[in-house]
């Protein structure tokens, strides 16, 4: 299984994502984001305001890191990259949905809407074993005094 693979494969399904970048002021900020349907390839999409934080902070310093979280299979993912702000029509009306229209009151031709490209440097992942597994996995080592395996982290260049 390719790197990108298992990276798409432990993202699946996972609704939103957590980007931490890096404000005007210069502090670390996280900003939930909804993640857009369609299996990771190495870029990650994303829907933004041009009145965010985030839309505000990417041409000061571009470097963003995704956090997935899966508490109930007990993965996470961990994706660090590069953000760009992008104007493309197509694009937009691809990643649309009909939710959006929460957040802009003019729909898909709102003037605020700023689509967020994200190119993946690397990502760091923790597979858990599932909770059962992990369940008796800490008990057996609260008993025997031995070091609990609970599952296998990765490091991998995208």
């Amino acid at each position: 299984m390719s790197d990108i693979t298992k990276i798409a494969e432990l993202t699946r399904g996972i609704k939103f994502a957590m980007v931490t970048f890096v404000n005007h002021e210069g502090h670390l900020h996280s900003a939930p984001m909804t993640t857009q349907d369609g299996d990771f390839n190495g870029t990650v999409w994303f829907i933004g305001s041009k009145d965010s934080d985030l839309v505000r902070s990417i041409p000061g310093n571009a470097q963003v890191n995704l956090g997935y979280s899966d508490p109930a299979g007990h993965n996470y993912v961990s994706i660090n990259g590069v953000a760009e702000l992008v104007d493309d029509k197509a694009k937009l009306d691809e990643l649309w949905s009909e939710g959006y229209n929460a957040f802009f009151e003019q729909g898909k031709e709102d003037p605020r809407i700023q689509l967020i490209k994200v190119i993946g440097n690397g990502a760091q992942y923790w597979e858990g074993d599932g909770r059962m597994v992990s369940i008796i996995k800490m008990t057996k080592a609260a008993i025997t005094g031995a070091t609990a395996k609970l599952g296998e982290t990765e490091g991998v260049k995208l």
